[in-house]
C-alpha cells in the first residue's frame, strides 16, 4: 500500500514539474499558501452572497443550494491552497527557493 502512495505521490510530483512547479512562487502564492483557510473564505463568502441573491429571485425558500456551493468553492480553493504549501515547501527542500 505505501508503494501505491510514494507512486501516486511521484506522479503528481510529476505532473507539478510539467505544469512549471520549479518555478518561484508569486505574492499572491505565496499569501495563499500561508492563509489556506482565509483564501478559501474570500472566495465562498461572495459565491455564496451572490447565489443568495440569484435564489431569492428564483426560489425564496431555498438558500441551501446557495450555501452549499459557497462551501463547497471554499473547500476547493482550501484544498489549492494547502497544495500550493506543499509545493512551497518542496521547493525549500530542493534548494531551488530560499523562502523569501
Amino acid at each position: 500500500m505505501a508503494n501505491w502512495r510514494r507512486s501516486l505521490a511521484n506522479g503528481f510530483w510529476a505532473l507539478d514539474r510539467a505544469l512549471g512547479g520549479q518555478r518561484r512562487p508569486t505574492r499572491i502564492q505565496k499569501w495563499v499558501a500561508r492563509h489556506p483557510i482565509g483564501s478559501g473564505l474570500c472566495v465562498a463568502v461572495p459565491f455564496t452572497l451572490f447565489f443568495l441573491l440569484l435564489s431569492r429571485e428564483d426560489e425564496p425558500d431555498n438558500p441551501l443550494f446557495a450555501v452549499m456551493f459557497g462551501v463547497l468553492m471554499g473547500l476547493v480553493f482550501g484544498l489549492t491552497a494547502v497544495s500550493e504549501r506543499l509545493r512551497q515547501r518542496r521547493l525549500k527542500r530542493l534548494g531551488v527557493w530560499d523562502g523569501s
